[in-house]
């Protein structure tokens, strides 16, 4: 197995985003994403390569996001708290749908170069391999993300969607 430092750089981003999709808390998927590094360090000597690295942190990150539902929700079942969870995203859907139709709305709006950018973010690109691709710098990426951010968050606070 590689060393956790190059694993850790490599699975960050992707661990995390896994655990905001569950927790839909930035906070809380962050302590997670904590844990399950340190869990991950502590088990290293235990991942016989059954599955990909990837896989075997997502695992944990999984595991550790459970154990927090059972804190919350003591009594639940494992069942029940997977249910939690489908209920909860159930009723956030509609909701989430128009925001996200409303989002592609706006940012149709903006210049291509922005809409680029935003759009390699949500597919998960670094801002290097954006201004790679974009033959911008990665700052420049950066800066245009976070602008075209803020833009969207003040025009969908303006509407009462946020």
């Amino acid at each position: 197995m590689r060393a956790m430092e190059e694993l850790y750089r490599t699975y960050r981003e992707d661990v995390y985003r896994y655990l905001c999709s569950l927790t839909r808390d930035p906070a809380q998927a962050e302590d997670l994403l904590s844990e399950t590094f340190l869990k991950a360090l502590q088990g290293a000597a235990a991942f016989r390569g059954q599955s990909s690295e990837k896989t075997w942190l997502f695992g944990i990150a999984r595991n550790l996001w459970l154990q927090s539902r059972r804190r919350q929700h003591p009594t639940a079942s494992y069942d029940d708290l997977l249910g939690l969870t489908t209920e909860d995203r159930l009723s956030d859907h509609a909701a989430a749908r128009q925001l996200l139709d409303r989002v592609r709305q706006l940012l149709a709006t903006r210049d291509d170069r922005a809409r680029r950018v935003m759009a390699l973010r949500v597919q998960g690109y670094s801002f290097e391999e954006i201004g790679r691709q974009l033959a911008i710098s990665a700052g420049s990426a950066r800066v245009i993300e976070c602008r075209t951010r803020q833009w969207l968050k003040q025009a969908l606070h303006q509407e009462g969607l946020l």
